[in-house]
């Protein structure tokens, strides 16, 4: 839906410009809150949209952060988040990174490895600190209805669990690096809450068997996966009937879970921000080519969906909203086709891959138009190609309250070594 301040942002701002909800965000995160079994911690997935004020605001609500980069350190300390609430994930963590977040109070790891873990340990007794780990483990088995399986396969995320059980002694005896948590991440975008479930159940398992191991377990990260239509209009889903059955399996397999021994933590990133934004863009042009029509846009794969515009991650459709219907302009069959005007959506970049939606239905789209994709406040802008072609990046707004709070726009620049 276009809306009057989203007028007012894209003639004061320019377009193409993210606006980001904050109302939704808090709407979003009670409902992630209300899925989950109580006590637990949720993590947002810093990655989803660093935006200061999305940081911010998600850890005033109670969330801790989850981090992979240098960037997303500062991002989320910079956005108010103490270096005691940041978790650093991710394969691949080079001395600099890891020296970087102990440089900077971050002292929690998900480690992959015992190479991983030695490294940590390595830099952690340099600094004259502590570092507490999460081990992450690939389970022996796949979860069902993931749109991104993250275990169960051949993955650099993680230990294979069937490693982790036949040469425990790898993963302990370290100094300054304990192993004091497990970190189970599954999948990504699952939508259906059956799906959710199954996969917390395997990985409630995993630490059922693995707490025999590493008796100091002071944190389950169950991960998350909590899914949510991206670039196309849609609900989020909610989970009501996950946190009572999360309770069960936890009360069954880990009894001591309601006194924090462990805790049980998920994370999060597009459920709680996805929906909170919509992408504006203005229409630059509309031309006819051998029986297609076009409606150019001053926005494109660059902006919406990144890799996927270059084929390197399955491709979006996007949906494409006009302010006259405010209603999913792509996929609407109900409508006589007499009426409508079938048209390929492409942006602005030199390549044939730069096309956000095929058949979508924009009835009488005229240059100048304002047109929105909706759910896009997650893998906006940072997810995207801003150096290619050299565009300049989006503008992101920010309202509350049904009033705009801040606009800003990144810059990629180039500086000597």
């Amino acid at each position: 839906m276009i809306t009057p301040l989203h007028e007012e942002i894209a003639t004061r701002h320019g377009t193409p410009a993210f606006v980001y909800d904050l109302d939704a965000v808090r709407r979003a995160h009670a409902d992630l809150v209300a899925a989950l079994p109580r006590p637990s911690t949720v993590y947002y997935s810093v990655k989803a949209n660093p935006h200061p004020q999305i940081i911010a605001l998600l850890h005033a609500l109670g969330c801790e952060a989850e981090v992979s980069s240098t960037g997303e350190i500062d991002a989320a300390l910079g956005a108010g988040v103490p270096p005691e609430a940041v978790l650093l994930t991710g394969p691949a963590k080079t001395p600099e990174t890891v020296a970087h977040a102990l440089s900077r109070g971050v002292t929690r790891f998900s480690v992959d490895s015992p190479d991983d873990l030695a490294r940590v340990d390595d830099l952690a007794g340099r600094a004259g600190v502590e570092a507490r780990c999460a081990l992450r483990v690939n389970a022996d088995e796949p979860v069902p209805g993931a749109g991104l399986s993250m275990t169960g396969t051949s993955s650099q995320f993680g230990a294979d669990l069937s490693w982790v059980l036949a040469e425990t002694p790898r993963f302990t005896g370290f100094g300054h690096a304990r192993v004091t948590g497990l970190h189970l991440y599954m999948g990504t975008n699952l939508t259906d809450e059956k799906d959710l479930l199954a996969q917390f159940e395997v990985g409630i398992g995993i630490a059922e068997k693995l707490a025999v191991l590493f008796p100091d377990l002071a944190e389950i990260d169950l991960g998350g996966g909590f899914g949510l239509p991206y670039a196309r209009a849609g609900e989020r889903p909610r989970f009501t009937g996950l946190a009572a059955a999360l309770e069960a399996l936890l009360d069954d397999r880990l009894p001591a879970w309601r006194d924090g021994a462990p805790r049980v933590s998920f994370e999060s990133g597009r459920y709680l921000v996805g929906d909170c934004g919509v992408l504006l863009s203005r229409v630059v042009d509309v031309k006819d080519s051998k029986g297609t029509r076009y409606v150019l846009l001053d926005t494109g794969v660059h902006h919406l969906g990144g890799m996927s515009g270059l084929r390197r991650i399955p491709s979006i459709s996007a949906d494409v909203l006009t302010g006259d219907e405010n209603e999913d302009a792509s996929t609407d069959a109900g409508k006589d086709e007499a009426e409508d005007e079938r048209v390929t959506v492409a942006g602005p970049l030199c390549t044939p891959l730069d096309v956000l939606a095929r058949g979508a239905r924009l009835p009488n789209t005229g240059i100048g138009d304002l047109v929105s994709v909706p759910n896009a406040g997650a893998y906006g802008p940072t997810a995207g190609l801003l150096a290619f072609l050299g565009h300049p990046a989006p503008a992101e707004a920010v309202v509350d309250g049904g009033r705009l709070e801040s606009a800003s726009r990144l810059h990629v620049t180039r500086n000597p070594l």
